[in-house]
């Protein structure tokens, strides 16, 4: 797999030197379960960076579901806060996808309206 230089678009519609696996999204949770189901049997990395290395027991055991649901519905109600707070629909869908800081971008934007 090579990688982008950021010198020129990999036609997939995404900016140039942006990773696609690391912008914290999540993809449909069933389709996601089917990759990873995929990648389980199979003990390897099937996409990403680490393609065609093998599984460590922690990755195996992400891919089991449990934690992904949970990861799942934390950015479902982070996603709920940012909405009810009367955010525009990308910003509460960024405010879902951070790991630190997301209630305080909320109470920024409740006091910015103000």
């Amino acid at each position: 797999m090579a990688k982008n230089n950021g010198n020129a678009s990999n036609g997939g519609g995404m900016s140039a030197g942006r990773d696609k696996y690391r912008d914290g999204r999540w993809s449909v949770p069933s389709k996601r379960a089917k990759g990873y189901a995929e990648e389980r049997r199979a003990k390897v990395h099937m996409h990403g960076p680490k393609e065609g290395r093998q599984l460590t027991d922690y990755e195996a055991g992400m891919r089991s579901g449990y934690l992904q649901c949970q990861s799942d519905h934390a950015g479902l109600y982070k996603y709920k806060q940012a909405m009810d707070s009367g955010m525009p629909r990308r910003d509460a869908a960024n405010v879902s996808r951070m790991k630190k800081g997301w209630l305080q971008r909320i109470k920024d934007f409740l006091a910015g309206k103000k």
